[in-house]
């Protein structure tokens, strides 16, 4: 049994590192005053009928601090690029030369830097979620173990762990958002 409640305590430790994860490339993903080649990750552009991520047609690189490139393996894919950054949620304006997509990025107001704080504490909900969902799963797993035949100190030290590994992953998920906040708001 004892080996039963050490798996369940590993799968609970990798979910909530899994979620913590998760939710650092989802932050990833909203801008924070700089540019960045990261905030085009999740945008996709129509390749020959396939929705295709921009990174798989085409190179991104920030040449400074305020501005992305973005240049196709297929010059026919400019439009699509332009169109997808146009469409999307990054409040930015493309500009297609014919050979490259350039994105200046403007600097944030502070209207926006608040939007954008609000997005990241959304994600940051979705990451202590997933984390609590975690924590019932590996308590419901060890109440089955307790039916089976375990040990009830045995069980109540394995749900006392599990509530220790859920306080230490929530610390640090709060650790990530002060670090996301005090990057957007940062003039």
């Amino acid at each position: 049994m004892e080996e039963e409640i050490g798996m369940y305590l590993d799968d609970a430790k990798e979910m909530m590192e899994k979620a913590i994860s998760h939710t650092e490339h989802e932050l990833s993903k909203i801008r924070a005053g700089k540019a960045s080649a990261s905030m085009l990750d999740g945008l996709t552009v129509d390749y020959y009928g396939a929705p295709t991520p921009i990174n798989q047609v085409a190179s991104a690189t920030t040449p400074d601090a305020y501005s992305v490139v973005i240049k196709p393996w297929e010059k026919n894919m400019l439009s699509e690029i332009e169109k997808s950054i146009r469409d999307s949620d990054l409040g930015v304006n493309p500009v297609n030369d014919g050979e490259q997509v350039r994105i200046n990025m403007p600097p944030l107001t502070e209207e926006r830097r608040r939007e954008l704080v609000k997005r990241v504490k959304g994600e940051i909900e979705k990451g202590k979620i997933s984390i609590r969902n975690a924590r019932k799963d590996t308590n419901d797993g060890l109440k089955k173990l307790l039916k089976d035949g375990a040990s009830e100190d045995a069980i109540k030290d394995a749900e006392a762990s599990v509530q220790d590994l859920t306080n230490a992953f929530t610390k640090k998920i709060e650790e990530v958002f002060v670090k996301k906040e005090k990057d957007i708001m940062t003039v």
